[in-house]
């Protein structure tokens, strides 16, 4: 299947309720309007494809940058791939569910993250507070260091006031998948959240509640 034979089989999955959706969201022209579960038979036949997945996220269709997230071979993107997605990431739900998802699975993930973290655009901020919590999500407790988990925690706990509200939105996320996934600081993501007033202490008791503690993902994408 070719670039333009998928354009074609999104448009032909498209609705305008989606469409309007997707708008309401921060999305703008181009775009379809295709809802994420409707992509998931052309992904079965597709599978992996780099070379496709860059084609499509060079149209800057939204519908087709966000397949093209669900196709991308992270394991052979270099942190100046990631970058190059990142300046037509235009909203968060690029940033976030596509570059920062497909970024979690990438080896160079922590480097480009924490590159990213201190940057003046906050979508930026936001992926690399998202990569980190996909990763933390699906990854075994031995493959992080504690110590710089720690200092995590802390930078994001530290910052998160003078942040914007979306920012912050996914620091308190980051926050509780610390609290749920990451269990040699289980205690230390409760403190922070109940010292700085976060729903993530929520999100992390219903965890507990449901026995749930320490929950991996078997993959962040589909």
């Amino acid at each position: 299947m070719t670039a333009q034979q998928i354009m074609i089989e999104l448009e032909n999955l498209s609705t305008e309720m989606m469409k309007k959706r997707h708008i309401s969201r921060g999305a703008r022209e181009p775009l379809f309007g295709v809802a994420t579960g409707a992509m998931k038979p052309i992904f079965k036949q597709i599978g992996i494809n780099h070379v496709l997945a860059e084609e499509l996220y060079a149209t800057g269709n939204y519908d087709a940058m966000y397949f093209a997230g669900m196709i991308a071979d992270p394991l052979v993107m270099t942190p100046s791939d990631f970058d190059r997605w990142m300046q037509t990431a235009y909203f968060f739900m690029l940033s976030d569910f596509v570059v920062a998802v497909t970024l979690s699975e990438s080896p160079c993930v922590m480097d480009v993250a924490d590159d990213w973290l201190d940057n003046d655009n906050e979508l930026y901020r936001s992926a690399a507070w998202s990569a980190y919590q996909w990763l933390i999500g699906w990854r075994n407790d031995d493959f992080f260091d504690k110590d710089r988990m720690t200092a995590l925690l802390t930078k994001a706990v530290a910052g998160i006031d003078g942040e914007t509200k979306h920012v912050q939105g996914v620091i308190n996320d980051f926050v509780a998948a610390v609290g749920v996934s990451y269990i040699p600081l289980h205690d230390a993501a409760m403190q922070a959240a109940k010292e700085h007033g976060l729903k993530a202490e929520k999100t992390v008791q219903q965890a507990i509640d449901k026995n749930k503690l320490g929950f991996k993902r078997r993959a962040v994408r589909c």
